[in-house]
C-alpha cells in the first residue's frame, strides 16, 4: 500500500510542476521562464523538475501534451459543428496560446523533439482536417493539398490578427470552396 501511495505521490507532483510551467509560459513566454522559477513556483527545488523531466523542452512538450488533451476533449462536445466553426474554436483556442504556438515554430528548429512533437500535431491536426473534407464530398486526390490550404490559412490567421469578422469571412470563404463540389458541365 505505501508503494501506491508514493506513486500517486509522484504523479501529483508531476502535475503540480505541469500546472505551474504551463501558467508561466503562457503568462510569461518560455524563453523567460527558467527552471529555477517554474522550481520557486512549485515548491520544489530545480533537482527535483530533473527527476520528473530531461529537460526544458521535455516539460514544454508535457505541457503542450496536457493542452492538447483539454483540447481534444472539448473538441469532442463540438464534432457535429459545422467545418467552418470548428476551424473558427480552433484559430480562438490557438490565439489564446500564441505565445506558446510561437516558441513551439521556434524550438521545433533547435529541438529534435519539439520538431517531432510539432510534426505529431500537424499531423493529428490534417486528420482532422481531412474527415471533415471526406465526409463533405471531398474527392481524395485532393485531400492533401486541401489540408495544407486549410493549415496555411489557419497559420496566416494567428500570424496576422484579424477581428472576428474577418476571421469568420476567412474561414467561411476557404471552407465554401474546400468542401463546394464542382459541377460537370
Amino acid at each position: 500500500m505505501p508503494r501506491n501511495r508514493r506513486l500517486q505521490d509522484r504523479e501529483e507532483k508531476r502535475e503540480e510542476i505541469l500546472a505551474v510551467a504551463q501558467r508561466l509560459f503562457i503568462d510569461d513566454g518560455y524563453e523567460s521562464t527558467s527552471m529555477g522559477r517554474i522550481a520557486e513556483h512549485a515548491g520544489v527545488t530545480v533537482n527535483t523538475i530533473y527527476w520528473y523531466f530531461r529537460d526544458k523542452d521535455d516539460l514544454l512538450i508535457a505541457v503542450l501534451d496536457r493542452l492538447l488533451a483539454e483540447a481534444l476533449a472539448q473538441y469532442a462536445t463540438i464534432t457535429d459543428r459545422p467545418l467552418n466553426e470548428r476551424l473558427l474554436w480552433a484559430v480562438d483556442r490557438l490565439e489564446r496560446l500564441h505565445g506558446l504556438v510561437n516558441t513551439v515554430h521556434t524550438r521545433a528548429s533547435v529541438s529534435p523533439a519539439v520538431h517531432t512533437w510539432h510534426t505529431g500535431f500537424h499531423e493529428l491536426a490534417d486528420s482532422l482536417i481531412a474527415d471533415a473534407l471526406r465526409n463533405a464530398g471531398a474527392a481524395e486526390a485532393d485531400i492533401p493539398a486541401m489540408t495544407a490550404i486549410g493549415t496555411f490559412v489557419i497559420e496566416g490567421l494567428l500570424t496576422h490578427r484579424y477581428d472576428d469578422a474577418d476571421k469568420r469571412a476567412v474561414i467561411d470563404l476557404l471552407v465554401h470552396k474546400l468542401t463546394t463540389v464542382p459541377t460537370q458541365a
